[in-house]
């Protein structure tokens, strides 16, 4: 499993991250865990709040946004997108 990140201001990318997993190690569910985890490390962001709509988004089409008022620090950018390939 990959996942990759982009930071967004506008219609500008700020950066992207990719981070892989093995698929036989643990549960989908702990290696996306651990992947989103890894992918802020890479981007030097924390880690968003997961609402509800992420879970629908992220079910429907392995991918989902975070808005900036999903982060308890400030941000420097607007949106931080995750989408996965599996």
């Amino acid at each position: 499993m990959k996942l990759y990140g982009r930071l967004s201001k506008g219609t500008k990318i700020l950066k992207q991250a990719c981070v892989e997993k093995d698929d036989n190690e643990g549960t989908f569910h702990d290696r996306l865990e651990e992947s989103l985890i890894e992918v802020c490390k890479e981007l030097d962001i924390s880690v968003p709040m997961w609402l509800k709509k992420n879970t629908s988004e992220f079910a429907m089409y392995r991918k989902t946004s975070f808005e900036k008022d999903q982060f308890i620090e400030s941000t420097s950018f607007d949106k931080f997108e995750i989408k996965i390939d599996i």
